[in-house]
């Protein structure tokens, strides 16, 4: 009997020592998330108008446009390359879809034309010189950043084109009923939450040692998150635009983790030598590749020009530097074969955020660009540095 008293009063202490080990590795596992958090109430405590349903709302929907572009901004990154005419697409796609409604085309006709002729022409145009001539990214891109904005500035005869057109504004501007978003992000958070229960039971099958406590922490979290976003949602419902880029990022998160097509994106960033000589056609895949990151440039500036109700050839200028922070902050490293999406979309969301905190106190806008710039510093500072650690 006197052997059960120490084991007995050592168990609590264990519980607590278990339960701490699973925080603190969620804590590194999950730091983009946490720091999202932390924001957002840092935010709440120095303006009460930042954690309203209101300006929560609106927050997701300027997250979009940035976030469906870094989407595709993730598989660039990944494969080691890099694209700076995402801004300029996004003004030309803007003029050019309500230039096309203007002259008597339909909608979603013009919808689609623009998403063929500055989304998927523009990314050939990129992956023609970069996969079969070699030229770095950075150069094509940037080439056609500049050539992309004069093309808008020529149409638009450098001024801006309003739309007319109820149904296209609707795009940009409408909202699912609180009850169907509720019943929505009801069904999401569950299906989270059981997502996170199968992964630990299979760990557990195959061996691999997860505690109860990391994912009840994981729950947590969610639930966390789902409250939030049907708090902010109860102000007028789900806007379109969300639903269109949280579409989007299941489609690209599938992908990359669920696909064939994912998984050589992941090895050409790791070596594409190697990928080459176990049969991945490179060429195919970086066309491919860079045709997704600028159509999903041009749909962005199609859903910014529905929601403004017009277009400016000055659209989307330096969204470049928001996608490229929101990936790396998220995750993804610079130098290729690592990444997700999810980290992308809380990477997006921190930096809209920190634009709508900063906006809400006021500050000035050249200072939230400095801001910015440190903090795309600090995140492939730490990159370099886990990196080191790993090697």
């Amino acid at each position: 009997m006197a052997n059960l008293t120490p084991t007995t009063e050592r168990a609590p202490g264990l519980l607590q020592s278990e339960g701490a080990r699973a925080f603190l590795k969620f804590l590194k596992d999950n730091g983009t998330l946490v720091a999202l958090i932390a924001l957002m109430i840092i935010f709440s405590f120095w303006d009460e108008a930042f954690f309203t349903p209101r300006n929560l709302t609106n927050l997701a929907r300027q997250t979009t446009i940035v976030g469906i572009i870094a989407v595709g901004m993730t598989l660039v990154i990944i494969i080691n390359g890099i694209d700076l005419s995402v801004g300029s697409i996004v003004g030309l796609a803007a003029i050019a879809v309500t230039l096309l409604m203007q002259s008597g085309v339909n909608v979603w006709a013009a919808i689609l034309i623009t998403l063929l002729l500055a989304g998927v022409l523009i990314g050939l145009w990129n992956a023609f010189w970069i996969a079969h001539y070699g030229i770095p990214p950075f150069i094509i891109t940037l080439g056609m950043m500049t050539i992309a904005r004069g093309i808008a500035l020529t149409l638009s005869g450098g001024g801006s084109v309003p739309v007319t057109d109820p149904i296209f504004g609707e795009i940009g501007g409408g909202f699912f009923s609180v009850t169907i978003s509720t019943i929505a992000v009801s069904v999401i958070l569950a299906y989270l939450l059981f997502s996170q229960y199968r992964d630990l039971k299979q760990k557990q099958q195959y061996g691999v040692g997860v505690k109860p406590q990391e994912l009840i922490t994981a729950a947590v979290v969610t639930v966390l998150v789902g409250a939030i976003t049907l708090y902010a949602f109860s102000y007028r419902g789900l806007p379109y635009p969300v639903a269109i880029f949280a579409v989007i990022a299941f489609i690209g998160s599938f992908t990359l983790q669920h696909t064939k097509f994912g998984r050589r994106i992941y090895a050409m960033g790791g070596n594409e030598e190697a990928a080459r000589l176990s049969g991945i056609n490179i060429n195919r895949m970086k066309v491919a590749i860079y045709c997704i990151i600028t159509t999903l440039s041009a749909l962005a500036g199609i859903m910014l020009a529905s929601r403004l109700n017009g277009a400016s050839p000055n659209l989307g200028n330096m969204f470049e530097l928001d996608a490229i922070s929101a990936v790396i902050i998220g995750g993804t490293s610079f130098s290729g074969g690592v990444g997700t999406i999810v980290g992308t979309v809380i990477g997006a969301f921190i930096i809209s955020v920190l634009n709508n905190g900063m906006s809400l106190l006021e500050v000035p806008t050249f200072y939230q660009l400095i801001i910015k710039g440190c903090i795309i510093i600090l995140a492939v500072w730490f990159d370099v540095l886990s990196k080191k650690k790993r090697g």
